[in-house]
């Protein structure tokens, strides 16, 4: 069962797409296409170890595509109420709509979203007019109110997922934060710290389905160390977006 669940949160300002960081995508998953492509020929053009492992990835992202399984898609269809709800990435990369079937996405880019779910609900509606909202399912555990599975939009900031779950409580140690993939830290310290005072998003920092935050309670960390992070959450002006509860 999936819950909606109205959040206030607040905005600090973003960084332009594809500024990178330690664990960071360096061209986001916003990236299109055509951009991708580009890099992966200059760094196989650099022939250097660390180019060639590069180069790799991103080609075999261009493959395999931005979604995995348990991503969340918001889809309203201009007068298709059936079709206009959240559906859910399958086991096989594929989403599963009411009138149409199984839709694959697998090769996709979050980038070529809208326009290919336009193109293929096209072979059974005249003209759709099609947008989406991409959701990633990521799980928020230790210190902060609500801990649970949340899917947080893709364009959403690092602390909106903090904010899902409620906030962080009293006993948050906010110096070790980390943001974990395969239970390997890939975000974390003043280096996460500092990427969620610039307002990176979740796309800026490369995150997908699965990933966990995780927020260890303090042991000897002084409060002024949970200020300090709070203070990078202070700012104006105030917004309200749409983040699921996942049961």
């Amino acid at each position: 069962m999936m819950r909606v669940v109205v959040v206030a949160l607040l905005l600090v300002p973003r960084l332009a797409a594809g500024q990178s960081g330690d664990g960071a995508n360096p061209l986001g998953l916003g990236a299109t296409r055509q951009a991708l492509e580009a890099r992966a020929q200059r760094l196989e053009a650099a022939r250097s170890a660390g180019a060639a492992q590069e180069a790799a990835a991103i080609r075999t992202r261009l493959a395999r595509g931005d979604f995995r399984v348990g991503d969340r898609i918001l889809m309203i269809v201009e007068g298709e109420s059936a079709l206009s709800d959240t559906f859910v990435v399958g086991p096989a990369r594929q989403l599963t709509l009411p009138l149409i079937g199984e839709v694959p996405l697998e090769g996709v880019l979050r980038a070529e979203l809208q326009p290919y779910l336009t193109r293929r609900l096209a072979h059974n509606l005249r003209d759709p007019e099609v947008r989406t909202t991409v959701f990633v399912r990521l799980s928020v555990q230790g210190a902060v109110a609500r801990p649970g599975y949340y899917g947080v939009p893709a364009a959403a900031l690092l602390s909106d997922a903090l904010m899902a779950a409620g906030g962080t409580t009293q006993e948050a140690n906010m110096a070790k934060l980390r943001i974990e993939r395969d239970g390997k830290a890939i975000w974390a310290g003043k280096t996460l710290q500092q990427a969620i005072a610039e307002g990176r998003t979740l796309d800026d920092a490369g995150l997908v389905a699965g990933d966990q935050y995780v927020v260890p309670r303090r042991g000897g960390t002084s409060t002024g160390d949970v200020l300090r992070f709070g203070g990078y959450l202070l700012t104006i002006p105030v917004t309200v977006i749409t983040l699921t509860k996942i049961f």
